[in-house]
Parts: C-alpha cells; structure tokens; sequence
C-alpha cells in the first residue's frame, strides 16, 4: 500500500500543478510542499490560487509555495505564464497537468475548440510543449498527465472537436481524457526515440467527491455514485498522481491508478486499453495539436 508516507523528500525540487486550488490539484500540491518542493500553484483563479496556499500552510510543510495564474483555455495566457515562470526558474523537475473542467454546458476556448477538449487536452499539450526545454534542461524531470477511467468508453472524433455535432457533455469529457492519455504515450514514444531523459506518465484518480462534478445535478450524482459504488476523497484520489510523480517504479509511458477497478484504492500500474495505444490515431492527434496551437516539439 503506497501512501504521500513514501513521498521522499523534495527539497530543491520545483513542481507546477496546474489546477492546484481545490480538489486532487490541492492535495497534490500539498504532498508535495509536505516533502520540501517548491510547489507552484497554476489556476485561472490567481484569488483561489492564494486562497488555497493560505489553507496549505495550515498544514507542517518545508516546501515553499507560489501562485501563478494560468488560463488553459487562452493561448496567449499559457504563453504569459511559461514566459513568467522562465525568467523565475531555472529548472522545471515536476509537470503535473492536472487541471481540467467536466460536463458544463456547451461551450468553446476562444481559439474555438469544445471546451472540454480545448482546455482538458490542448491547453496541456500547449503548456507542456512550451515547458519542454526546461524539463529537458532538468535532471531526473517528468511530466504527470491526467486522464480519467472514462477513456475507455472514448474516442476521438477529428469531426467533432469544434462542437460540430451536438453536445454531449459526457461524450466530451471522455474523448478529452482519452486524447489526454494517448498524449501521454505518444510523448513517452517521441521521448524514447530521441533518447532523452523525461518521462511522461499518465495517472487518473478514480472516482471522488471533488468540485469537478459542479456541473452536474444531485440527480445526477446520485445516479454515478449508483453506478460506479462509493466516492473517494480527495487526498486519496491524489495519490496515483503523487506515486506518477515521485515513485522510482514507475516506468515511462505507463499509467497509474487506484487498485479496485481503477476507481479505488492505492495506486498500481493500469492496463492501458486499446483506444489509447493505437500509433496511427496518436499521431493525428498530434499532429492536430500543433497545428491548433501552433506548438512544435519533439
């Protein structure tokens, strides 16, 4: 049973988590402030972002923890914020791209794209590609991205990424979080085949009480606590993330999960699924990318 207890200490060790003020980003965040890492917390609320380090250091921490603010659906605010945390830091150890939004209404990134897709997938892609020489640049450096247990029911549709067809909120937010994930073994590939030192891990939390079911009903809630059985908290749910990040077991281009059916428990190694191994569709996927955000790396 893996536990934050395993975390070895970070001192030294710079860390972005993006969506770092509430949920699975603020427990993430939290760990690893715990275990002496300068922890920077990347949200859209810069206020919340405040507020949430304020609730952080109520707790024994001897890390150091800062504030950013980052809007993944705007490109030229992820610009903004690489640019600021460029000329602040030298070294980049931990990418947690953790932030994300579930199942609002229909809606779109002001580059055009469903929001779901734009900001859950592209903004990291973004983020992540405009980072990438200051991982590289960092010994022993790695890139946590986060999917959900509802990739498996997905499938990128390169017809419907700009809310062509009707909206489906669920259907969104899982063809988000499988584009998230063959992000993250396409990365791995790309990494390997020019020999380089990151790793790139996947990591989903299973299901827990977090704010990222703010859009859905009590109805509807009730209907997937019925469904898929008891919700975790939020600390627990962190855990896959943390183990992604820190433990020396993992191996890159693998994802990490709670034990009982990816929806609870300590986290292990999961088996990824067919949708998300496929070569031909990764490399569509990325190949789109770069040409929504303009972005070229690796």
């Amino acid at each position: 049973m893996w536990t934050k207890n395993n975390i070895p200490d970070l001192t030294g060790k710079t860390a972005i988590v993006t969506g770092a003020n509430t949920g699975i980003g603020f427990e993430t965040a939290l760990a690893l402030y715990e275990k002496g890492a300068h922890v920077i917390l990347a949200c859209r609320d810069l206020n919340k972002a405040h507020q949430a380090i304020a609730k952080i250091k109520e707790y024994r921490g001897n890390g150091i923890l800062e504030a950013a603010q980052l809007n993944l659906e705007n490109l030229t605010q992820i610009n903004e914020f690489v640019e600021w945390f460029i000329q602040k830091h030298p070294h980049l150890h931990l990418l947690i791209n953790n932030a994300g939004v579930a199942m609002p209404p229909a809606s779109k990134t002001e580059q055009g794209y469903e929001l779901q897709f734009g900001v859950n997938f592209l903004g990291h892609f973004a983020l992540t590609g405009l980072l990438y020489a200051s991982l590289l640049a960092t010994p022993d450096s790695r890139i946590v991205t986060v999917s959900s247990n509802g990739y498996q029911g997905a499938e990128i549709d390169f017809d419907n990424l700009r809310l062509e067809k009707e909206y489906n909120a669920i259907r969104e937010y899982r063809q988000s979080k499988l584009a998230n994930l063959i992000f993250s073994v396409e990365l791995s590939r790309r990494i390997k085949v020019k020999g380089q030192k990151v790793l790139s891990i996947a990591a989903q939390p299973g299901a827990n009480n977090t704010a990222l079911t703010r859009h859905l009903s009590e109805e509807e809630i009730a209907i997937g606590k019925e469904r898929l059985g008891a919700f975790m908290e939020p600390w627990q749910g962190a855990l896959s993330l943390l183990y992604a990040a820190v433990s020396n077991d993992v191996v890159n281009g693998n994802m990490y999960e709670p034990e009982e059916g990816g929806l609870r428990g300590y986290p292990i190694q999961a088996t990824i699924q067919e949708n998300a191994m496929n070569k031909p569709a990764a490399i569509k996927l990325w190949n789109f990318a770069e040409k929504a955000t303009g972005i070229h790396f690796l």
